[in-house]
Order: C-alpha cells, then sequence, then structure tokens
C-alpha cells in the first residue's frame, strides 16, 4: 500500500492541515489525520487531479484530425503532465461519420483502461451558424434521428453534448438525457425561452460562457443572462484573459460561485506541445500573445492547459486555492455525474493526485496511484 501524507491536502471540498493518503491498487482506501511516520512526506498542497471537459487536443496532435486511440493517449499523457488527469476528448463539428469513429475510438481506450482518459465531448454540430465562431459552417446542421440514433446510447463513460436551441428541441433533449447524455448549450444567439425550454428538458450546462453567444442585453438576455441567474446550471469559463475579460468573468464568479462555475481550457494541439501552429480543416491557425487565431483574427479554442486556468483564477478572480481548485476538479466531475470517483480525496476515488506549490504550480502526478511527474 502506498501512502502520501502533506502538510496542506485538498479534499475537493476542504482543506486538510496535515493528512496521510492510504492507496490501494489505484484507489484511495482512506485518509487519516496527522502525517504518518511510514509515510512519504510531501512539501506542498496535495489535491485531486483536475478534470477537463473541453480538450480537443494536446500534444501536437488534435483529436479531429485523427479521432483514434493513438490521439487519444497522445493527449491524455500531454495533459496529466501538467495535472489535468482527467479529460474529456472534444470532438468539435465534423462529419457524422466521425463522430461515430470518435465513439469507437473512446469506447476502445476506455475499455483498455487508458489512464487519463474519462470521456467524450460532441462540441457540434448542432450549432447555431451565426454563432459557429471557427466551428466550420458546412458541418453544422439540425439534430435528426440518426444522430439520436448514434448518440443517444447508455456507454460506459461520461458523454457530453453541446448544442443550440436553433438545431435541436426539448425532445431531443429529453432523448439525450434519458441515456444518460450531459447535454450543455452553446453557440446560440436564441432568446432565453427557447434556451430555458432546453433546460427543463434536462440540459444542465453552458459551454465556454459569453463565447460564441448573443450579447446580454437588459431586455435580451440570452444565453449569458439566463446562465448567470439560474442557479441549479453549470458554466464553463476559458480563463485565459483572452476568451473572456477578466471583469467579466469575476461577474460569472459572483453569480454562479465555484459549485457552478466549471473552468475548461478548450485546449488546442499546441498544448503541451513546442508548435507555434497548426491546420484547422485546411485552416492555418497560429500562435501569438497566448492565443489561437485564424488568418482572419477568429479565436480557434485556446493554448490553455487547467492548471493555468486555475492559476488565472486566483490572479484575475481573486478566489483562493481551494476555490480555483474546485472549479478545476470536484465541480466538473459533478456536472459530469461522476464526483464519486474523480475530483476528490475521499474512499473509494481513484487515486488521481497532484502536488501543486503555493502559486498552484505543477509538482508531481499521480494518476490511479502511479506517480507519472
Amino acid at each position: 500500500m502506498l501512502k502520501l501524507a502533506a502538510t496542506r491536502v485538498f479534499t475537493g471540498e476542504v482543506m486538510l492541515a496535515g493528512a496521510t493518503l492510504h492507496i490501494d491498487a489505484g484507489v484511495i482506501a482512506g485518509i487519516s489525520s496527522g502525517l504518518e511516520a511510514e509515510a512519504t512526506v510531501l512539501d506542498g498542497l496535495l489535491a485531486p487531479g483536475l478534470v477537463d471537459v473541453q480538450v480537443n487536443g494536446g500534444g501536437g496532435v488534435l483529436f479531429n484530425d485523427a479521432p483514434t486511440t493513438d490521439t487519444l493517449s497522445i493527449m491524455t499523457q500531454a495533459h496529466a503532465r501538467l495535472g489535468v488527469t482527467s479529460i474529456m476528448a472534444t470532438l468539435i463539428s465534423d462529419e457524422r461519420s466521425k463522430i461515430a469513429t470518435a465513439i469507437d475510438a473512446v469506447t476502445r481506450s476506455v475499455s483498455d483502461g487508458m489512464p487519463g482518459l474519462l470521456g467524450l465531448h460532441l462540441e457540434g454540430p448542432w450549432l447555431s451558424a451565426p454563432r459557429r465562431g471557427v466551428h466550420a459552417e458546412r458541418f453544422l446542421r439540425a439534430l435528426d434521428q440518426e444522430d439520436l440514433n448514434l448518440i443517444a446510447q447508455k456507454r460506459p463513460f461520461p458523454v457530453m453534448v453541446t448544442l443550440s436551441p436553433e438545431q435541436a428541441s426539448p425532445q431531443d433533449v429529453r432523448r439525450l438525457v434519458a441515456a444518460g447524455v450531459t447535454v450543455s448549450i452553446g453557440h446560440t444567439a436564441a432568446p432565453h425561452e427557447d434556451i430555458e425550454a432546453l433546460l427543463s428538458a434536462g440540459a444542465t450546462g453552458f459551454t465556454h460562457l459569453f463565447n460564441a453567444m448573443a450579447p446580454l442585453e437588459g431586455r435580451r438576455p440570452g444565453a449569458i443572462g439566463l446562465a448567470l441567474a439560474d442557479r441549479r446550471a453549470w458554466a464553463g469559463l476559458i480563463l485565459d484573459g483572452i476568451h473572456v475579460h477578466p471583469l467579466s468573468a469575476r461577474a460569472a464568479f459572483a453569480a454562479k460561485g465555484a459549485m457552478r462555475l466549471t473552468l475548461v481550457s478548450d485546449a488546442m494541439a499546441t498544448v503541451g506541445a513546442t508548435n507555434a501552429s497548426m491546420n484547422l480543416f485546411g485552416e492555418t491557425v497560429s500562435l501569438a500573445g497566448g492565443a489561437l487565431r485564424t488568418v482572419s483574427g477568429t479565436l480557434a479554442g485556446a493554448h490553455l492547459d487547467l492548471g493555468l486556468a486555475a492559476r488565472n483564477a486566483m490572479k484575475m478572480l481573486g478566489v483562493t486555492d481551494a476555490e480555483a481548485l474546485r472549479m478545476a476538479g470536484l465541480t466538473p466531475a459533478e456536472f459530469l455525474g461522476v464526483d464519486t470517483k474523480y475530483g476528490r480525496i475521499s474512499p473509494g476515488a481513484h487515486a488521481n493526485l497532484v502536488l501543486f506549490s503555493d502559486a498552484l504550480d505543477v509538482k508531481r502526478v499521480w494518476v490511479a496511484g502511479e506517480e507519472i511527474l
């Protein structure tokens, strides 16, 4: 049995002053107070591994380019070295055949026990064309019966779908939710009444709040107003200081708090890699000033990892380290309904752990009890 001890341990909910973790077969078997003599004593803050629900790529590869087990392995390893021990591999809008291939790749990888892979996020193609962002317009379409037959199935891993009211109905959402799919609303200019209908049907979140959404106006609250006002809904936030102004991000935190605001990376291939550009559906995307943009200047995902997002939360939002880590760990795990195993340090949870400095720099990482960094 592995025993790890630290003077500061964040469980996902509370900060402990001195505790020892007992790890057996990749699972946390118990927690005891104090630093046990036979334990490995760590210098820093020991916390649950981070959980990212929106990861398009990393390590120099993009999931859309090749939705294979090899791509998933590269992505998970790249993010794990950055403290993100659970990712939702994200496929942005593409052909139906590519969606089927992505489902197969994630199914095989999860079945084989790939470390760091949590599940699949399908971001589109059921999105509003005027609010498509960098998504290729030729792929956008309404959610149809063939899509539902493909997606709305019970699977042994979390599946998340981002869609817009312009392209999907409350009946569609009900069918997806009945199959265990987490439904998030994004890339929309729909009025709040149409969005509320999807929430009533079972949608529970908003994808990258503020981005690819109609602006909030006094008489037109839209997706942003509803996301801020609805205390039940989760909202993802790309906190790189580029996608969302820090003042807007602080307003979101004031409305949602650490229990409903979810940090996401929207990471692209450049994260955890040395390349300064990438190709997206035949278009060159370049990294400059911390932002990934097309030639026309459109933001194309983010050059951001979740550890950096957590550090930015402390600087930009003025939150505590515990609040920042919750938004990057337990809160996204709760959004996906996997919080008994992920995002927390408690008996029965996976031993996915990160040792942080006081500034939340990543020092050491364990995945399923095995140290990888």
